[in-house]
């Protein structure tokens, strides 16, 4: 009985050690990548003043959608692979995600379509031509997400108008809701670029970005642009950020992912040694003291 009891804590000890190991030095190192079967859609609203053809503006709402999936054929272990599109359009009629460049009631402001490569740990823009379609842009810095367990750092961040990183600066903490969140401005300022096709001008905008810092993704982002053109009319300027429905969607699904991670990467091998080690130690003193004691009958 003694014998037996020995062994089923011995082995119960050891097996939950060995998984408190694999949850603390393995399984995290598996897990906190980037999932090759992403698709998101974000949706995004707010003002807009548009050039109105006399060097003046013309006020309306706006809203966008920036739709993202991960290529898996183009994805490997270490990269993966994104298409993506983003739409801006005046916030008039019912629209879903887009409307068409001859839509009668000329609603749309811009579209364009994307594809950049990330490493799936850190983030940052991998540009091996085999994980893009040919005649893809060279991405630099992070693009759509910071690296697991973001620091609170600045980070080279990707800006399709400058054509290259910029400084995303580590500014604050804030909480959504109960997730504590780190906060990064990014300030261009009057920067050379196409305001839009063939259209010469100057480029500023202010961004804030709100990542959950254990999954480096992002739960929230406000941006106030400013395009003008050559002469030093405005073309652009645009105050736009996630709707509230967008970073409630995204707050559940982080944290989610937040209580899954810290479960493996911290709770898991918390228990594992406060009740396997024990258990261990328990049936290997059972056993020993069986031992002595047949050899001493």
């Amino acid at each position: 009985m003694r014998k037996g009891a020995a062994i089923v804590l011995s082995v119960l000890g050891a097996f939950l050690v060995l998984v408190a190991i694999m949850a603390q030095f393995y399984a995290p190192d598996r897990l906190m990548k980037t999932p090759l079967d992403v698709k998101t859609v974000t949706r995004l609203d707010g003002t807009a003043e548009l050039a109105d053809g006399e060097g003046g503006t013309n006020s309306f709402p706006v809203r966008a959608t920036s739709i993202t999936y991960a290529d898996s054929d183009l994805s490997d272990d270490k990269v993966v692979s994104f298409a993506s599109s983003q739409c801006l359009f005046k916030d008039e009629g019912e629209v879903d995600q887009c409307v068409s460049a001859q839509d009668s009631e000329d609603r749309l402001i811009s579209a364009e379509t994307d594809n950049f490569a990330t490493d799936r740990k850190t983030g940052e823009s991998v540009n091996d031509p085999k994980y893009v379609p040919p005649g893809s842009v060279a991405h630099s810095g992070v693009v759509n997400k910071w690296p697991f367990e973001a620091e609170q750092i600045d980070y080279p961040y990707w800006d399709g108008m400058v054509g290259d990183a910029v400084t995303a600066a580590f500014d604050r903490t804030e909480m959504v809701e109960d997730m504590e969140v780190n906060v990064y401005k990014i300030e261009v300022s009057d920067v050379p670029a196409e305001v839009t096709t063939d259209t010469p001008g100057t480029y500023s905008s202010s961004k804030e970005v709100w990542i959950e810092p254990l999954t480096g993704q992002i739960v929230n982002q406000v941006d106030h642009q400013e395009r003008y053109t050559a002469d030093g009319d405005p073309f652009l300027i645009l105050d736009l950020g996630f709707t509230d429905e967008q970073v409630q969607a995204n707050y559940e699904e982080i944290s989610d992912t937040v209580a899954s991670l810290t479960l493996i990467k911290d709770t898991v091998p918390l228990v594992g040694l406060v009740v396997g080690l024990p258990l261990l130690l328990l049936g290997l003193f059972l056993g020993y003291r069986n031992s002595r004691a047949k050899e001493n009958a």
